[in-house]
């Protein structure tokens, strides 16, 4: 439909930023060639946004509606905009960075940057919305309104991110964006689906660091100590016992510990444990609820035997919810761009996080996840997300490319 003529060049795109992976907050390549297109596009075009984030702007050319002809109020022959609409716009986004991991996927354009890959298909979200912003910007007599294409560094850098620098540097304003559409490409699904959700789509994503505080003793002498290890073993377990019975069942909750550093030899009972984990929430109210549980239960369990915990709990990324008019949109720009048949309906939200959210809670928005499992392929047994193995099907960009453009155009509408 609209990214037809595109697709060998964003193919071309995706494969020479998959060959260079940059990590967050060093896209400095990727950013230069998604500026040099953008500004070859004729687009207004700012660099630097939030570290090196790019943001190109298309101003649609049509022409507003003109005042009705009944309009026979005192004012309106003396305001140019009587009667108008206002013009709107509409923005659209992508992630740049990549993951520090070995690429396994034993492709003809892998990494060229030894522990760095795109592993989580950022290059393919860059690629599919320069080829957006191809057909947009070729339609831009058509267009009444603006579209802003944003361009972000630092998904990948939790709790952080990438999108509040952007944020904090205007990338909402001047003009005003109205809304805001995303896709992530997602394994989960087979190409040419698209899965559409509204309200709570992907989880929040809290760290939490704990360290348990005990007293050295041989080995062979535990009563002469307070064994760390022992004590941080029923903290992991009792942690558990927060999302069972503290935590509503009918909110979703994930409290994993991921990292335990502790001890220096077989014989010695160590004095301090290391703990790091991760919390997964949906519900706003139940993640500001974590940080006092935890703490309240790791402090009592190591106290109880004879140690002390410090809990430092960090707030990263907030829960994902995508605006039910949004979505509405979205799903009939699939339908309309895409075929009735490529509209999936999710049931469940994903407890995985991303900075979207931030945008999120700014501004109306919607992400959808573009679907790319290539036919033959069973979706449970195709790499995930973070995998060394992943690889989308690049069989899926024009989908997602028809996509972004119709929402786009039937946002503005």
């Amino acid at each position: 439909m609209y990214a037809e003529k595109f697709l060998p060049q964003v193919i071309a795109w995706r494969r020479d930023i998959h060959a260079h992976p940059e990590l967050s907050q060093h896209e400095e390549r990727t950013a230069g060639l998604v500026a040099g297109v953008l500004e070859g596009l004729g687009l207004e075009v700012t660099r630097n946004v939030g570290g090196f984030g790019v943001v190109g702007l298309l101003r649609g050319n049509a022409s507003a509606t003109p005042p009705s002809l009944w309009d026979t109020s005192p004012c309106a022959g003396e305001a140019s905009t009587a009667g108008l609409s206002p013009v709107k716009t509409v923005a659209l986004r992508a992630d740049m960075d990549a993951l520090p991991l070995n690429e396994e996927t034993g492709l003809d354009f892998a990494s060229e940057t030894p522990g760095v890959m795109h592993a989580c298909g950022h290059d393919t979200h860059t690629a599919m919305l320069l080829g957006t912003a191809c057909a947009l910007s070729g339609m831009r007599d058509k267009i009444r309104g603006n579209v802003k294409f944003i361009f972000q560094p630092a998904e990948e850098l939790n709790p952080t991110g990438g999108a509040p620098g952007m944020i904090r540097d205007g990338v909402l304003e001047s003009p005003n964006v109205d809304g805001i559409f995303a896709l992530h490409v997602w394994p989960l699904y087979e190409t040419g689906k698209i899965a559409i959700r509204s309200g709570s789509c992907m989880a929040a994503s809290d760290r939490v660091y704990l360290t348990v505080h005990g007293k050295t003793a041989h080995g062979s002498r535990p009563d002469q100590g307070n064994d760390a290890i022992v004590a941080a073993a029923h903290v992991i377990t009792g942690l558990q016992a927060i999302i069972s019975r503290s935590v509503s069942p009918l909110d979703s909750a994930v409290l994993t510990i991921g990292t335990i550093h502790g001890g220096y030899r077989y014989n010695v009972i160590p004095d301090t444990v290391k703990l790091e984990g991760t919390v997964r929430t949906l519900n706003p109210s139940v993640q500001d609820m974590m940080p006092g549980l935890i703490s309240r239960t790791a402090t009592g369990i190591a106290e109880a035997l004879g140690c002390s915990c410090d809990v430092e709990y960090v707030k990263g990324y907030p829960p994902l919810v995508n605006d039910a008019g949004m979505a509405g949109i979205a799903r009939e720009a699939v339908r309309k761009a895409c075929g009735d048949g490529a509209v999936i309906v999710a049931d469940e939200p994903d407890l995985a996080a991303e900075d979207f959210a931030f945008f999120a809670r700014e501004r109306p928005a919607f992400m959808a996840w573009l679907g790319c499992t290539p036919a033959g392929v069973n979706v449970n047994d195709a790499p995930k997300l973070h995998n060394t193995k992943f690889c989308p099907d690049e069989g899926c960009f024009r989908y997602g490319i028809d996509y972004l453009v119709q929402s786009a155009i039937d946002f503005l509408r």
